[in-house]
């Protein structure tokens, strides 16, 4: 079966894993150092709003903490510690986990309700972490770096320089990528050392999350749910977009910024697959 046949339609992150050793750290940069000048490609209205948050909203489980960097640490630990958590992103509300803890993906699995035949994506801190997981030479010099930070989910092949386990997503030799222009998921990515997993905030076939109001029923199966406000992207979705093949891309599915991307890949002159 072709493989972007199998990630287009149910993109959002891990499948059935066996146990996984422990992925060598990468060498991040302090995250206040990195490149903050995110792409042009996309406006910021993709970016949270999370001074409009009231931490206090039906907080009787002791679960809900605000999206912020004094809360950050915290949701490391958690995710260190093979739990999940709830996240805002630049589009909808997500589970995520330590990508590289077999026990925490299968618990998003229950958590969804999802088949472990679904594949994953990974979400990581900055745009050239992707190098570590993914097989990025083929194209063309500054196309990551325009698409990146945003609403995108990149497929890659892993190749076999990735220092992603040959049990995720097994039988799938390429994997999606994000990286979110969300401050706070980009902050605990740097702290978790490792690539975080990441999917949409919901049960498997249910409507996506922009509040966490919209996943309530779910707050007790995580170890804290980070509350950023109602996102302004509606409940498309990243767009998820095949750059597996030199000077081709293909669109997995349209998501919430099809059109930016259309014109950043032509822009790069790459060529849509048919």
């Amino acid at each position: 079966m072709n493989i972007s046949t199998r990630f287009g339609a149910k993109l959002p992150l891990l499948s059935n894993l066996v146990p996984i050793r422990e992925v060598p750290k990468l060498g991040f940069l302090p995250f206040s150092h990195r490149k903050r000048g995110f792409r042009s490609g996309f406006s910021k209205k993709m970016a949270l709003n999370v001074e409009k948050f009231d931490v206090g909203v039906e907080n009787q489980l002791g679960l809900i903490r605000s999206a912020t960097e004094s809360n950050a640490d915290e949701a490391i630990e958690a995710l260190k510690a093979g739990k999940v958590i709830a996240v805002p992103t630049d589009t909808l509300y997500g589970f995520a986990c330590n990508a590289c803890s077999s026990k925490a993906v299968n618990r998003i699995y229950d958590i969804k309700g999802r088949k472990h035949t679904s594949p994953l994506a990974i979400c990581v801190e900055d745009v050239s972490d992707i190098e570590h997981f993914a097989v990025t030479d083929h194209l063309p010099h500054g196309l990551l770096n325009s698409l990146l930070p945003g609403p995108v989910t990149i497929v890659l092949g892993r190749g076999e320089s990735s220092i992603l386990e040959k049990s995720l997503n097994p039988g799938l030799d390429s994997i999606g990528v994000r990286v979110p222009d969300s401050d706070f998921i980009r902050i605990i990515a740097h702290g978790s050392g490792s690539a975080l997993a990441l999917t949409s905030a919901n049960l498997s076939g249910q409507p996506s999350s922009v509040s966490i109001k919209d996943f309530e029923n779910l707050w007790e199966h995580c170890a804290y749910v980070y509350e950023g406000g109602v996102l302004p992207a509606g409940r498309a979705g990243s767009t998820v977009v095949d750059l597996t093949k030199p000077g081709k891309y293909r669109i997995l599915r349209p998501g919430s910024a099809k059109e930016e991307t259309v014109a950043i890949l032509e822009n790069y002159s790459l060529l849509e697959k048919c």
